[in-house]
This record gives structure tokens, sequence and C-alpha cells, in this order.
């Protein structure tokens, strides 16, 4: 039987004999501030309540006074509630029925969630008397002819935000926003949060409540209990980490990342748009229309991911809960994923109480979270190939799908990571809206150094980058990475402190200039930092005397932490990196004693020690460029090692032996793939060197790689270096890995470092004809070579795509010449500048891959898959294209003479200034079977065939 409301407010006023004196105005709202502030005082009695339902309407009546009022006084409005049902009960001898409890509780509730959610606004807070217009007063009348039964009070205690009560209740609040002159948007916003807000107050009154309702309300008190508690813990986890996230220290500094931030830009990939990247964010969470949209947020290394992150999920906790909670996940400490689904790992994964003691947490109603999944590019190692990575985001995709899906669910998700981790996944979802990270321009830098210069940590000191970054004085170089908030930061802190090289830096290029300011960052942080008063920052009598040792226990802590997989190792890890160094054992030793429990901190890095009865310390980079940076710094003091010389009474000796180098190979690169950033730390810190022996590493690099092919390190009755490597991994811990795979890292990882050799020495004239690589072996006569193809399907054993994973972003400018890559998957390699002529790519996967300014002269390429390929500029003169899939490849400007087109699928293709035709090779050539519909620019391609005109209706 349905009741409307105003009928159960008079019902109420007819168990407590009174009558009717309401006038709605700011009157009838003050009738029950006075009977909450008496409650407050007094206690709860009839006579108390008597005047509140004969001088109002409903309980929401009070929304009519000034919002101080109704703030201010943390005036108790749940008691008032309970109050009415109780004596209501003890005046008439009857329970109140279900549909007469929801209405007096959910109004309380809807108070105190208001009363919660205003507090949080200044401005709302701060508003005086609203004018009481004639949309307020209609809302409230409209809402006294709310009809209630017992199904509609059932959905308000299910999940009240969604209930035709929260609907009635929303439009008296919109109202009374829209009085006190609260703009629209705001206004929803505050509505929303209130609505969702409203649930613990009315779980919070049934408990509060307990006999008035034992006979009337379901679940148990029990349950109701239950679910306040997961409240409360959601309340806890945003207080103890969300809220603490914006505030806690950059690096080793003062102040915090909150103190330094600024909103960043982003392009949208794909658009030519441009927008600050918070705004973007706001914009899609808060659209319900896109609910199947993942945010995607990827960006180069130190672009501000993270720290976007932190503030972010801060924003959402103070601007959008409990409309969106906001759970941020560093990827890199999850250990493992499901094979199959995103919510079974979080499951799994997340140690948080509202989690655990929930198992229907994911399709709870009452809870809607934000998911900030930040650093997909530090996955673990068994996780983090761009296969897993592939299915790890076809997860997140699949997830959202399911959120918008089915309303039960949706949550939403927000990923980061870096942009060269997606290089090799050749179709990313679609429903990813993807943003990239830009370099800070003008108006942001300046942002950013205005807030550095009022720093209390950085009074009294050299501040004035920012005129220095005008200046002549500063590099053109250093001025472009300084546009990288990371960068940013240390040279701001370098100049700082009067320790910026400028000097160096006036001599960088554009491959070297990251690389001085990295060296000359460490340098500050192990010869001039000190130790703070609080011991945050290294302690002095550690740093002081022995900055050679540190160095090298940073340096071997990069290396534990690049094979662990992300930014953390185990501290007995690199304890059994350095066992035969013995002053940096001592370092540690000291730093045991003297530190107790304390972290040993630089600013690039902090070292966990522990008592050995302790639990087990680590080392942990602050960002996962420098422990990058420091891997590239002793990967190259091997490589130069490999170089050396010594005088012996038979000539010259190595240094290091042939033996002790492939050992050092497997050690140093057996454990997974390089990343771009490494290499390019790497090639930049060997070209600082003008006197490197390129020659002789290429040459050292080589044989390795040609007895690697052969099988020579994994084919052997005694114990090989891939089990010793295995073997050592799984001591520390490291888990995910075979012989295989180890055996493979190593050589794919070699082929790497030969390939950048190879692109560098072609750049110099003097080692242009000294240093030639050839990946797939150096072809004799006219034959052709299979190593590389061998090489492929020998990485792929295990899991399919890996030499693309590994070395596909690698490939540019390589030299395969009359290489058989038949049946080869190469989807999304980089293949740009490579000199394929000859090869055989018959029937190839080459689709999503960039071969602009290839030379496929010559190449085999009869069904082959171009599907979106990049071909413009390529040679592809001779070659053999029957049966290729080209639909809709980019073959702009390329040279198509002679090449043979028959059963070719050109569907979409794009081949504007192509030349079809010419006077040394002829036309090209094509069957009735070839595809030539919707071909775009063909009316401006180049020497096209008479024939071809003719039968296509151009000439």
């Amino acid at each position: 039987m349905k009741k409307r409301l105003s009928e159960i407010w008079e019902q109420f006023r007819t168990s407590f004999s009174v009558g009717d004196a309401v006038s709605n105005t700011v009157e009838t709202g003050k009738a029950v501030l006075e009977a909450a502030k008496t409650l407050q005082e007094q206690g709860a009695s009839i006579e108390l309540l008597k005047p509140l339902l004969q001088n109002s309407s409903s309980l929401l009546d009070v929304l009519c006074s000034p919002s101080a009022q109704l703030v201010g006084a943390g005036l108790p409005f749940v008691p008032l509630g309970i109050a009415l049902l109780k004596f209501s009960r003890d005046i008439t001898k009857q329970d109140p029925s279900l549909v007469d409890c929801v209405f007096i509780v959910s109004q309380v509730a809807y108070l105190e969630s208001a009363k919660e959610i205003f507090s949080l606004y200044a401005s709302i807070k701060s508003n005086g008397e609203p004018s009481i217009n004639q949309a307020l007063t209609k809302q409230l009348k409209k809402l006294n002819d709310l009809e209630l039964d017992y199904d509609s009070a059932s959905n308000a205690i299910a999940c009240f935000h969604e209930s035709e009560l929260a609907t009635a209740f929303n439009q008296v609040l919109l109202a009374r926003l829209a009085a006190a002159n609260i703009g629209d948007r705001a206004a929803k916003i505050v509505t929303q949060r209130v609505a969702c807000n409203t649930q613990r107050y009315i779980i919070k009154a049934w408990i509060e409540s307990n006999d008035a309702i034992k006979n009337i309300i379901q679940p148990s008190f029990g349950d109701w209990q239950k679910e306040h508690q997961l409240f409360s813990s959601i309340d806890q986890y945003l207080k103890n980490d969300i809220a603490k996230k914006p505030l806690e220290k950059v690096f080793s500094e003062n102040f915090s990342f909150k103190d330094i931030y600024v909103p960043l830009k982003v392009k949208l990939v794909d658009k030519n748009d441009e927008k600050d990247l918070e705004t973007w964010a706001r914009e899609i969470l808060l659209n319900p229309n896109n609910l199947e949209k993942v945010m995607f947020v990827q960006g180069g290394p130190g672009r501000g991911k993270s720290v976007f992150c932190r503030i972010f999920s801060d924003w959402v906790r103070q601007n959008l809960h409990p409309i969106w909670t906001p759970i941020l996940i560093r990827l890199r400490d999850i250990n493992s994923f499901d094979e199959w689904r995103l919510e079974k790992t979080l499951e799994a994964e997340l140690k948080l109480s509202f989690i655990k003691n929930d198992q229907n947490w994911l399709t709870n109603k009452k809870t809607r979270f934000l998911f900030i999944l930040d650093g997909f590019d530090e996955l673990h190692i068994e996780a983090r190939t761009n296969v897993n990575l592939e299915a790890f985001i076809k997860q997140v995709s699949e997830f959202q799908k399911e959120c918008k899906s089915y309303p039960d669910m949706g949550h939403r998700v927000l990923i980061t990571g870096r942009s060269m981790s997606l290089q090799g996944i050749p179709n990313l979802p679609r429903n990813l809206e993807r943003v990239e990270i830009i370099e800070m321009d003008g108006q942001i830098q300046q942002q950013w150094l205005d807030k550095w210069k009022e720093l209390p940590a950085n009074k009294g000191k050299i501040t004035a980058f920012g005129q220095f970054l005008q200046s002549n004085k500063c590099p053109s170089e250093v001025k472009k990475l300084a546009q990288e908030p990371l960068l940013l930061y240390l040279l701001a802190a370098m100049y700082r402190d009067g320790k910026l090289g400028i000097d160096k830096l006036e001599e960088t290029s554009q491959r070297t200039a990251k690389i001085v300011i990295y060296q000359e960052a460490l340098n500050w942080v192990l010869r001039e930092q000190r130790s703070d008063p609080d011991g945050t920052n290294l302690n002095t009598e550690l740093t002081q005397h022995k900055p050679e040792d540190l160095e090298r226990i940073l340096r071997e802590a990069a290396v534990c932490v690049v094979q662990s997989g992300g930014e953390f190792a185990s501290m007995s890890m690199l304890e059994a990196r350095l066992q035969h160094d013995e002053k940096a054992k001592a370092l540690i030793d000291e730093a045991r004693k003297k530190l107790s429990d304390e972290a040993l901190k630089t600013a690039l890095a902090a070292f966990y020690i522990r008592r050995a009865d302790k639990q087990e310390g680590g080392v942990e980079f602050f960002h996962k460029s420098f422990g990058e940076f420091l891997f590239a710094e002793r990967l190259k003091g091997c490589l130069e090692a490999w170089t050396q010389y010594y005088e012996a009474e038979d000539g010259k000796q190595l240094v290091i032996s042939e033996a002790q180098m492939n050992w050092q190979i497997y050690d140093l690169l057996g454990f997974g793939k390089l990343t771009p950033e490494i290499v390019e730390y790497l090639m930049g810190l060997l070209t600082k060197n003008q006197d490197f022996p390129w020659e002789e590493l290429f040459k050292r690099l080589e044989k390795f790689y040609t007895n690697w092919c052969k099988g020579k390190f994994i084919d052997s009755a005694e114990e090989t270096l891939p089990q010793q490597k295995l073997r050592q991994l799984q001591n520390y811990g490291i888990q995910g890995l075979g012989q295989r795979q180890v055996d493979i890292y190593a050589g794919l990882n070699v082929m790497i470092l030969l390939l950048e050799l190879h692109r560098y020495a072609q750049e110099r004239d003097d080692l242009r004809q000294e240093i030639i690589f050839y990946p797939s072996g150096q072809p004799e006569g006219t034959s052709n070579t299979i190593q590389l193809l061998r090489i492929i399907n020998y990485s792929d054993c295990f899991q399919l795509r890996t030499f693309n994973n590994v070395v596909g972003q690698f490939l540019r400018s390589a030299n395969l010449i009359r290489a058989d890559l038949s049946g080869s998957d190469l989807t999304c390699t980089d293949l740009s500048g490579a000199n394929l002529s000859g090869a055989y790519l018959n029937g190839a996967n080459l689709s999503g891959a960039y071969l602009s300014g290839a030379n496929l002269r010559g190449a085999y390429l009869n069904f082959a898959d171009l599907w979106s390929v990049n071909l413009s500029s390529v040679d592809l003169t001779n070659a053999n294209l029957s049966g290729a899939n080209l639909s809709p490849a980019n073959l702009s400007n390329a040279n198509l003479s002679n090449a043979n087109l028959s059963g070719a699928n050109l569907k979409g293709a794009y081949i504007s200034d192509a030349y079809l035709s010419d006077e040394v090779f002829g036309d090209i050539s094509w069957d009735k079977s070839t595809n030539w519909e919707y071909v775009r620019g063909l009316d401006r391609a180049r020497n096209v065939p008479e024939a071809l005109k003719q039968e296509l209706g151009l000439s």
C-alpha cells in the first residue's frame, strides 16, 4: 500500500497529538534545528518532539536554513529520527511499519550526510540565508506528495542513492543550492556526494535504533555492523594512504610533492588537440556516457605520471568521494597476475580490509571505485614482457567494458605508463582513451619555478634558476631537457646548491645532454649532500670520505633492482653481488651498526639495512630512471673492461678473458629485456669518450653472438652459463624464468648492443666500413641467410612474439640484406631505414611495422601481411608483392618500379607521389586479382602506366 510522505508525517502528528501550524519558510527549518539542539543539550523527550512535528512538514525543511547553522553546530540528526521512531512505538504500542522507518531514517541520514559534505565546501559553509524562491517551495511540496510503498522503501535500504527517495531529496537539495547561488555543475556534484554518502548514516541509524526496528528491518544487526565496518575501513584507507600521498617528501628534500606540483598538459593520441591533464581526467570521470572508456595516460620517463597519480587520487578523495573512491595501485607492487581477469588479480593482491572482508566488493552498488594503476611498464619480470603487457591491458579493457555492461559494477580505471612500453603491441583495445603527457611549456615551467623559489626549504639559497634557463649561458639542449619535470628538478636543485657543472653542460650534444645531467646529479648526491639533523638524508660520516664506495654500491643496486623487475630489490641480493668488494661490504656493515633500523638515504635511492635478526631489508630507487641510468653506467664499465689489454711477456693480453666476458654477459643481461631508456643512456655514456675502441668491442660482442647463435652456451653436458645465472636469480627470489629464457634474453640483449653499434658506426665515416653487423649472418654468393629466422623461432619457443617484444624496436637501419624471414612474425617492429634488399619475406606478418625509408629492392613479399604499414619513401623496386595485403598501407613516395602486384590487396592504400614505373626498371605488374578499390592518391602517383590508367578509368 502506497503512502504519501505528507500522510506519514500527519500520522506521526496524530500519534503525538499535535496539530498543524506549518508554512514552508525558513521558520519550518528552525523547528528542526531547535529540536536537534534541545536533544543534544537535554536528551530526547516527547515534549521535545511535538514542536518539531507541529511546525515542519518534514525533517528536510531544515535545508531551508542557513548552511552555517546546519554545519557549524554539529547537531545530531540521526538521534532525532531514532527518538521519533521509539516514542511513536511507545505511544502507539505498535512497531512502526517499514515505510514509516524508512521515511524518518532516510531524512535524518540525508541531513547527516549533507552536514558532512557541506563542511567540505567553504563557499557553502559561509553561505547565509537562502532566498526561499518558487523552485525550492515547489520541490518541498512535491516531496510531500511523493508516494512510498514497501518496494520503494526496500530499494532505499538496499542502495539509497539509486532509489526514488534519493531522486526526490536531491531535487530539494538542488533547488536549495540554486537559491544559494551555487553553480549548476558544482551543485550536481555536491548533491550526488550527499546522496551517495547517505547510506552510511542509514546503516548507523539502524544500528543505533536497535530495539525500535529489530522486528522490521532485515538483514540482521550483525550484517549492518559488518557494512558499517566496510565504510570505516574505506575511510581509514583514504586517510592513511591516499591523503598522505601528495604530502610525501620529494626524494630526500624537505618539501612534498604537493608543494612543487603543477598541472601538466597532454595531447590526445591520434588527435590534434591539447588539454590540461587533470581537466581531461575529470571530464571523463564525471561523464556517465563514456563508462566503457579506460583513461590511458602515457609518457616518457620523468614526465610526471606517478606524481599526477598521487595528486589526482587525493583530489578525487577530497572532491568526489563517495561518488568515486580512489584506489591507487603501483603495478610494480603486484607480484602475480591472474591469467584471465583483472578482478582476480585485484582481489588477490590488494591487502585492503574492505576488499578482504567483502566477497561482493566489486558488485556492491553502494561503492564505486576509481582504480588508478600506475606504471604498466613496471610489471614484475614474469609479467612484464609485451605479450603479458598486452594481455594485461586487454584485461583492463575487458574489465572496463564489464563495468559498463553490468550496472552493479560501474567502476572506472585510469592507467599510466611509459609510451615506449607499448611498442610491439599491434592491436591496442579500442576503448582506451589515450593521452600523452607533453613537455612543459613556458607558462607551466614558470609556475613550477615560482613554486620552487617560494619553498621554505630554499630560503636563503640560490633559486634564480629560471633566469639561468633564459640566459645565453644555458645550453639549448639543457633548455629542452628542462621541460621534463624530473630533469627540471635535478637541474634546479644542483643550481641551488651551486653544483651544476655549466661548463660540462655547454659541451653536450643531443645524445649526451641527459647523460651529463644524471652524472652531475650523481656527483652532487655522493659528494655534496649532507645529512639533516633528523637523519632523513644520507649520514655524513658514511658519505664524506667514501663516495666511490657508495657509487659502486649504487651501481650494483641498480643491477639488482633492474633484474628484479621494478624499483626494489632485496639487500641479500645486493650483498651477494658485492661479496668480493671489501670496501663496499664494510660501508654496508658500518651503516647497519650506526643507523640500526633507519634507512640509509640519498636523493636517488634508499637502503633499508636491517640487522640479521630483523626482517629482510632492501634497496629502492626513488625513480625508475635513476636505476636505469646507474644500470647503464654499470654496463658501460663492463663494456670498457672488455676492450682493455695488458702487456705480458708473450704480448698483449685481454684483461677480461673470453670465458669471464661470457659469464659477465649472462650475469648482466640474462634477466629480461633491455629497455630503450637503458640503451639510450648506455650509448650516450659511450659516445662521450672520443677515444673509445668501438671496433674492439664490436669484435668481442660479435664473437659471443656468433657462438650464441650456434647454441654453444646452452648445448653442453657440463653446467651451463644460463643454468648458473638461473640458479643465482632463484637464490635472490626472482622467479618466472627458465634456462632457455635466460639464454634467450642474454643473446637478444647482445644483439641489441650490436645493432646500436652498427647504427652508430654508420653515422661515422671512420667506422662505416669497419663495423657492419649482419643479424642474420653475412650472405655468401647469392644464397640467403637463415640465422635470424632460427633466432626468431628459438626466441618464440616459450612465448610467442618474444623476439618482437625484446628486439623489435631496435631494428631500425639494420642490415638484413638477403635474410630469409619467410613466415616470420614482425608485427609492430621498427624497420625504418633497414636494408632488406633481396630479403625473403613471403608470408611474413609485417602488420603495424614501421618501414619508412627501408630498402626493399628485390625483396620477396608475396603473400606478406603489410596491413596498415608505413612504406613511405621505401624502395620496392623489383619487389615481389604478389598476393600481399597492402590495405590500407602508406606507399606515398615509394618506388614501386617493376614491382609485382599480382593479386595484391591495395584496398584503401595511399600511393600519392609513389613511382609506378621508371626508365631503368619499367612498369609495375598487376593482374585482374589486384584489388585497387578505394586506393587514395592514385591521381597524384608518378609514372602511372597507361594500361593501368585505362583499366581504372583515369585516362
